[in-house]
């Protein structure tokens, strides 16, 4: 049975004959299609004989359409067009697409991008796009593929992963030359850093003591952020005691960089912890191995135990 298709020229004859007719030069369409101008011009002697009819008159050191060539061009030219627009947006989409992650600013900023080149070294191919700001984001709506969330201890609803839970430990760098025990600290000569945010009482120095059982504490100056990677910042830079987050400060403290104080108790377990959340589809190899990573690193977090524990 004879097919239509069969009865079509050459894709190659058409492409050479829609580039010269374009340009209206052997020579130009010969260097946008990357070719030399004698194998331009047996694609259209090609396509001529393939049609029986000549497309272009030759004139001196000039090309123009036959009637023919006109019609030929018009549709040639559009559908070459729309087909070349089509693989390219085929082409785009088999390609491996970022991995996005959205999280709190302090999570990425003392958690996440510490360790994010280890992960790019051994994974030089995943791209990864991160967004760091403190509101919550719908990955549906967003097409977010990863979340690293701070939430309620006690919420565990589906397709959440637990990372690691919450300990309050109050840290300072080491050049301020801190008695070990947080009750044995003169705090007359200590400033206090505060994060300056009411949702998280848990973050403050009274709702932090109270449950010591400690009296109000007098220190020589109180030092107060809004983002709570400016709270840890400073302690490393020595300008105070500050409350930290284990998970976000256990390996700063693990290098030596910050000192953590013990306290008499227990450290202050707070209500909340991390989590890992996921986007419902568009899952890929490269998402995979990003979600892999941060379980791992989370393991590796939670095996540096606060102290006193």
């Amino acid at each position: 049975m004879d097919s239509p298709l069969a009865r079509l020229p050459p894709l190659d004859l058409l492409r050479g004959f829609v580039a010269v007719a374009r340009r209206g030069s052997v020579t130009l369409a010969a260097e946008d299609l990357f070719l030399t101008q004698s194998a331009i011009s047996r694609q259209i002697r090609g396509l001529e004989e393939h049609l029986g009819r000549p497309l272009f008159h030759r004139r001196h050191r000039a090309l123009e359409l036959t009637l023919d060539g006109e019609r030929l061009f018009r549709i040639a030219d559009a559908w070459l067009t729309q087909l070349g627009d089509q693989i390219e947006a085929l082409r785009q989409r088999s390609g491996e697409q970022p991995v996005t992650l959205t999280s709190t600013i302090g999570l990425v900023s003392l958690w996440l991008l510490p360790r994010l080149g280890d992960f790019q070294a051994s994974h030089p191919k995943v791209d990864v796009r991160v967004g760091a700001h403190n509101r919550v984001v719908d990955l549906e709506r967003e097409s977010v593929d990863l979340a690293l969330r701070y939430g309620p201890a006690d919420q565990d609803p589906q397709g959440r992963l637990r990372l690691f839970d919450e300990h309050i430990v109050p840290v300072a760098s080491p050049a301020l030359g801190l008695a070990p025990v947080f009750e044995d600290n003169a705090l007359a000569r200590v400033t206090l850093l505060e994060y300056d945010e009411l949702s998280r009482p848990w973050l403050r120095w009274p709702e932090w003591t109270a449950p010591l059982g400690l009296p109000p504490l007098k220190p020589r100056a109180r030092l107060g952020f809004n983002q709570y990677d400016q709270v840890i910042f400073a302690a490393l830079a020595g300008h105070g005691l500050a409350l930290g987050r284990w998970p976000l400060v256990a390996q700063l403290v693990a290098d030596g960089r910050l000192v953590a104080l013990r306290t008499r108790g227990q450290p202050l377990a707070a209500d909340f912890a991390y989590w890992l959340v996921q986007r419902r589809g568009g899952d890929s190899p490269a998402r995979q191995q990003l979600v892999q990573w941060l379980v791992d690193e989370a393991a590796r977090t939670r095996a540096l135990a606060p102290p006193g524990r």
